[in-house]
């Protein structure tokens, strides 16, 4: 039977007071913190650029490192830092998937540093050339198709892994989320020609096929002949076999 409050010493009640008030505040400070963590304000990502350009440089000596690079003292900048030039020249597709990617970042053109965009050119070998499922760690990606017929998709994130697809013509445009694997994949008699914007001085791009067959050092076979179910000697195979980099 419970003891009265009453026939409590009056100390044991003060410790039952202060004991309610210190888990209603601990509550109230947990409710309090996963209410900011799902706020959009909480969302962390690249600040805004606090000055005009950035200007990569490969050099620090004169430089402040900047997003992955250092920059040039901007009253230094010139035109050429930000200009590309060839990207109506059609590159050659003679290559194990038939496409060649020209990426225009960071890499090609040092102004683009901090600026969050870059643009790329691809080109298609006639029936069939690909380029192969892939994904842009830190880019989304938006694609014009301005000659050929691209059959184009991505797949969704587990436990969905819903294929999404859609056959391109000359003017049509298709976009690719950040990170999810997508794909082009030429399904006209004739070249053909795409132009990508992306959401990144520098998306990164991570070749499905090469990560896995072709990593370096090779991954453990046991691993894989048990991630895809397939027979060792087919893994030894794919891993054995050269993996073309398009990019």
């Amino acid at each position: 039977m419970k003891r009265p409050d009453f026939l409590i010493p009056y100390e044991a009640i003060e410790f039952r007071k202060i004991t309610f008030v210190t888990m209603k505040s601990a509550h109230f400070i947990l409710a309090l913190s996963i209410l900011a963590l799902a706020s959009p304000f909480a969302y962390a990502s690249d600040p805004s650029p606090l000055q005009d350009f950035c200007v990569a440089i490969n050099d620090p000596k004169d430089g402040v490192f900047v997003n992955g690079k250092f920059c040039r003292d901007p009253k230094l900048a010139k035109a050429d830092d930000f200009y590309y030039s060839g990207l109506n020249v059609p590159r050659n597709t003679s290559n194990p998937v038939g496409s060649t990617v020209t990426p225009v970042n960071v890499a090609q053109i040092p102004g683009l540093n901090t600026l969050g965009i870059s643009l790329a050119r691809i080109d298609f070998a006639p029936n069939g050339g690909l380029n192969p499922p892939h994904t842009h760690p830190r880019a989304t990606e938006i694609l014009l198709v301005v000659e050929g017929t691209l059959y184009v998709g991505f797949v969704t994130s587990n436990t969905d892994n819903r294929l999404i697809t859609k056959v391109l013509y000359p003017g049509d445009v298709f976009v690719f989320p950040q990170g999810l694997v997508h794909f082009q994949f030429n399904v006209g008699n004739t070249n053909a020609v795409a132009f990508a914007g992306l959401s990144s001085q520098n998306p990164g791009v991570i070749t499905i096929a090469n990560a896995v067959f072709g990593s370096n050092p090779p991954i453990n076979p046991d691993l894989l002949v048990k991630a895809f179910q397939l027979d060792k000697n087919v893994v030894k195979n794919l891993q054995s076999n050269f993996w073309w980099p398009n990019n």
